[in-house]
């Protein structure tokens, strides 16, 4: 199937790059951003190929497990929308044959799209190898060209160059000066400390803890890291109480022990 929805001074470029085999642009939807852990629940493909032809290829999929809804805040997709969708299992050969002899290219994808799309293909017991594939990835491009690091912001907000970059105090004015141009740039920007807080957290509070050991799932608290990954943390405090004894007494983060001590008394945090 032909998309028509892309600009025609997009089309161009892109096929300037299919020479020498198609290029398969591609996004996943998932259950959450662990790549060793969450499900896809929408693949979405196009296909560049040569003589100017794009295909496409969009599916739901159903993960098999709940859907949180941390993360259906993100992508908008319940776990009704998927109710009667197939498993990747039914659709890994279809995508597989779509995909076959194709280079990619997406954002992020190779922190995150390309591991989980290969782990669902392992699950599934499809074939499907990246030898000799090239990945393009967007944000890595962007993140090179377009630098955001502090000397790239003061001279997008600040319009000079930050020439005392890493001494403190000068790292300090330019990082005021910054929160300035913000504020005169973007005229809808909360004008009050607590919102900008509340602005400046991670998106959707996905993460407990700043150091990422715990996260919210349907509200309660679940683990990011080590053999418990994945699991209820009032679960763990139920069945395997040394567990956060280890985290307790082991070289862990202040937060993260703090979380563990409070369960160890049956204090667990939940989220409406």
């Amino acid at each position: 199937m032909t998309d028509s929805s892309l600009p025609l001074d997009a089309l161009g470029p892109v096929f300037e790059l299919c020479a020498e085999r198609p290029l398969a642009v591609f996004d996943l939807e998932t259950t959450g951003t662990d790549r060793l852990f969450d499900r896809i629940v929408e693949v979405a493909v196009l296909r560049f190929g040569k003589g100017d032809e794009v295909a496409t290829l969009d599916r739901r999929v159903n993960p098999g497990v709940k859907i949180p809804r941390e993360s259906t805040r993100v992508h908008g997709i319940s776990d009704a929308d998927v109710a009667d969708s197939p498993a990747f299992a039914a659709l890994a050969p279809e995508l597989a044959l779509f995909l076959d002899g194709c280079d990619l290219a997406g954002y992020n994808v190779r922190q995150f799209d390309v591991p989980v799309l290969l782990r669902e293909f392992e699950l599934a017991k499809v074939p499907f190898s990246m030898d000799g594939r090239r990945v393009v990835d967007m944000q890595t491009i962007y993140f090179r060209r377009e630098p955001r690091d502090l000397g790239a912001a003061v001279r997008f907000f600040a319009g000079r160059e930050h020439v005392a970059a890493h001494a403190a105090l000068a790292d300090a004015v330019a990082s005021a000066e910054v929160l300035a141009g913000q504020l005169r740039r973007y005229a809808d920007l909360p004008r009050d400390v607590a919102a900008l807080h509340e602005l400046s957290r991670p998106p959707e509070g996905r993460y407990v803890d700043p150091d990422k050991r715990f996260l919210w799932r349907d509200g309660e608290v679940v683990f990011a890291f080590g053999q418990h990954r994945g699991t209820r943390l009032a679960d763990v405090a139920e069945k395997n109480p040394s567990y956060l004894d280890w985290i307790v007494d082991g070289n862990f983060p202040d937060e993260a022990k703090r979380i563990a001590r409070d369960a160890q008394r049956g204090v667990i945090p939940r989220r409406d």
